[in-house]
């Protein structure tokens, strides 16, 4: 019987082998610039976050202390009523008996008032600032979420890079790259605010 024609097969086998590993290796590179690149901004986006927090976290508490500083000139104007207070019923007594009342009766009540109007500025000049720290606090602590579901998709977009690389699947990697694009926009969005 007349033997066919021998193809060498050995040869086939490693020209195929080399094309896939070069075709491949070129794909895991390309993975892992990218998921080099992702890992970055993931590290830029959980220090940006950090630092959001830590700075809303020292407003609130700059307006914790301004809150307490209100508070106590609240106190000090009720007690300026008080002793405002005291010196008209003085003075009414000394009118219910049909005296008239010493002068430093009426003068010290209109001092009271007076100061208490002064007092009344302060307080409310406090709560003013008060609030605008809050305001500025709220407004980081809303970058801040940006910035950590940054971090959260930059994440999963590493996770799913891994998986491509490991299962060499195209579409898994263009997940990976498309979660990697919301990332950065969420990224980038908390610093034009």
């Amino acid at each position: 019987m007349p033997e066919g024609q021998e193809i060498e097969t050995e040869n086939l086998h490693e020209a195929i082998k080399e094309e896939l590993e070069r075709e491949g290796g070129s794909f895991l590179k390309q993975i892992s610039l990218t998921t080099a690149i992702l890992a970055v901004l993931a590290a830029i986006a959980s220090l940006q976050a950090g630092a959001t927090v830590n700075m809303a976290l020292v407003l609130k508490t700059e307006a914790t202390r301004l809150q307490s500083e209100a508070s106590d000139q609240w106190a000090y104007y009720q007690a300026k009523g008080v002793k405002a207070a005291v010196q008209d019923a003085a003075r009414t007594a000394w009118l219910a008996i049909g005296k008239v009342p010493p002068a430093a009766y009426e003068e010290k009540m209109h001092r009271y008032e007076e100061e208490q109007k002064e007092i009344q500025d302060k307080a409310r000049e406090k709560e003013r600032e008060r609030d605008e720290r809050l305001k500025e606090s709220d407004h980081l602590l809303h970058k801040h979420h940006g910035f950590a579901s940054a971090v959260a998709l930059f994440q999963v977009s590493i996770a799913l890079g891994a998986v491509a690389a490991l299962t060499r699947y195209r579409l898994v990697w263009f997940a990976s790259l498309l979660t990697g694009g919301v990332g950065i926009i969420l990224f980038a969005l908390p610093m034009f605010q």
